[in-house]
């Protein structure tokens, strides 16, 4: 798994990157997200894996075998993993396609 297969940008990424899209807008608005604990995510770390990226909760665990980092995605399994989801090496094609992932909010 390279990296070669994506285009790497060093920019942070825009609002439009972020979820700024008409399809991920249609996406997060027809879904009803649940509210989840960092507790209740911390369990979700061996047989599954979830993240929180901004205090939005994503069930990974289709995606952690495409993962072209590698296992690197799961460092963070079942805590937040904001930093390392910004990295510079992350394409902007990632911060589109995660809305897909979302599952829900995290709450205090």
């Amino acid at each position: 798994m390279f990296l070669s297969n994506f285009d790497v940008h060093l920019d942070k990424p825009t609002e439009k990157d972020l979820g700024g899209s008409k399809a991920a807008k249609s996406n997060s608005t027809s879904q009803s997200y649940k509210e989840y604990t960092k507790d209740e995510v911390a369990l979700h770390k061996r047989t599954d894996c979830w993240i929180i990226i901004k205090e939005k909760v994503y069930d990974v665990t289709s995606y952690v075998e495409e993962h072209p980092g590698g296992d690197a995605i799961l460092t963070h399994a079942g805590d937040d993993s904001t930093e390392g989801f910004f990295g510079p090496q992350h394409a902007t094609r990632v911060f589109k396609m995660i809305d897909d992932f979302c599952i829900g909010e995290l709450i205090c």
